[in-house]
């Protein structure tokens, strides 16, 4: 008990610091469901080498700590770009960069364009067959693409902090899929779609998300009449100073206000990682990666639980594996 206290509390600085978004556990996650999806023999490569691209999801915000120019790469504060911005915005860097300069978009986020930079690392890798390269790349565009899902990182509200919601960043990507992720349905029919204009999909996809931050906060102001101060947070220690964090039990009554937003978003970015993927792939001229087309047993296997939504009961989750060992 002790040491998943101390788990949880790391958990909550790193959100606060800046070192975590959606959360470990969900990035992890979106980047194996993404391989479900995936046609023979794209899928039975990144199958082969599922450890090393789940294990590798939180890897960009890792860099954080040590690289000054990441942070900007993860998140877009809309309202910085003027208004209506979430519509107007160009769709290509270079015309961005001339409409707003790159000192602006550095400043204020530009995770859209990060994210195709990143597919077209990723062809690139596809061309030269370079399979190290392949796995780096895809990992990295998992996590990137998962953070423009998530309607918090599209916002200079990015944490309630301007509306006295405070935490909310950590409460919504965080805090509630680790405990409420075994009641996600994990399965869609999703297959993998080439994209001829990967931005406009992935802008529309952006759109989505900042459309649901009213709700969002809104949700939080109205359950929170229904707590009092001491019921709606708790103050923690963490690393010496006192931190004032949401309970249990409010995350729980907004995880009920919120329905399957989350679980929506979720899914949603491992859609969108499934199309990236397999676009960069086509975009390479569909490289043979050595691969049998033939499905084998372990992922027929993973594939039956996947579509039964039994991924974790089977215990075939590898973001819940590593979760648990963390917490032993």
């Amino acid at each position: 008990m002790f040491k998943k206290k101390i788990l949880f509390s790391f958990c909550l600085l790193a959100t606060f610091i800046g070192l975590s978004s959606w959360g470990f556990l969900v990035h992890k996650t979106v980047n194996q469901l993404a391989v479900y999806n995936l046609p023979p023999p794209l899928q039975g490569f990144f199958h082969d080498n599922m450890e090393y691209l789940v294990e590798n999801a939180p890897r960009p915000d890792n860099r954080k700590r040590f690289d000054k120019l990441e942070s900007s790469k993860h998140i877009l504060d809309i309202e910085r770009y003027g208004i209506n911005a979430i519509n107007t915005m160009p769709l290509d860097l270079n015309t961005a960069i001339k409409k707003y300069t790159l000192d602006s978009l550095r400043k204020h986020g530009w995770g859209p364009y990060n994210v195709i930079a990143q597919l077209d690392n990723l062809t690139n890798a596809f061309k030269s067959k370079n399979k190290d390269s392949i796995l780096y790349y895809a990992a990295d565009l998992g996590h990137y693409i998962g953070d423009m899902h998530v309607p918090l990182h599209t916002t200079m509200n990015y944490d309630g902090q301007l509306t006295g919601q405070k935490g909310m960043h950590s409460l919504w990507e965080t805090f509630i899929p680790s405990f409420a992720l075994s009641q996600y349905d994990l399965y869609n029919q999703h297959k993998a779609v080439y994209l001829k204009n990967p931005a406009d999909a992935l802008w529309k996809d952006i759109r989505k998300a900042n459309a649901l931050l009213p709700n969002m906060f809104a949700k939080e102001t109205k359950l929170t009449a229904n707590f009092t101060p001491e019921t709606k947070y708790k103050v923690q220690k963490m690393y010496g100073k006192d931190a004032k964090v949401y309970t249990k039990e409010f995350a729980e009554a907004y995880a009920r206000e919120l329905g399957p937003t989350i679980n929506g978003q979720l899914i949603a970015s491992a859609n969108m990682f499934t199309d990236f993927i397999y676009t960069a792939w086509v975009n390479a001229g569909k490289p043979d990666l050595g691969t049998s087309r033939s499905i084998s047993l372990e992922l027929d296997q993973e594939l039956k639980a996947y579509r039964s939504n039994q991924l974790i009961k089977s215990g075939l989750l590898l973001s819940k594996k590593s979760k648990e060992k963390e917490e032993d």
